[in-house]
């Protein structure tokens, strides 16, 4: 059985962005910026295999997520035909 691979990318209440996984004790990375973090998180599934990046606002609600090969992304493009 294969363990999800996912990373939150969420504000940090002290200023900046964290990389967080779920049910972690601390981050994976802290970031000044979200775009930063962004690529922090890409970076960290990609190297483990592919999987999520679940990306938070400044209020802490999900704004987007972002498949990272080859990870099996549930809602891929259409094909342009």
């Amino acid at each position: 059985m294969s363990k999800e691979n996912h990373r939150h990318v969420v504000p940090n209440s002290d200023g900046g962005w964290d990389v967080i996984a779920k049910d972690a004790s601390r981050a994976s990375a802290h970031t000044d910026t979200q775009a930063q973090a962004i690529a922090r998180a890409r970076d960290i599934v990609r190297n483990a295999g592919g999987g999520e990046v679940v990306i938070h606002g400044r209020n802490g609600a999900i704004r987007d997520s972002d498949t990272v090969s080859p990870g099996n992304d549930t809602n891929p493009p259409r094909d342009k035909r």
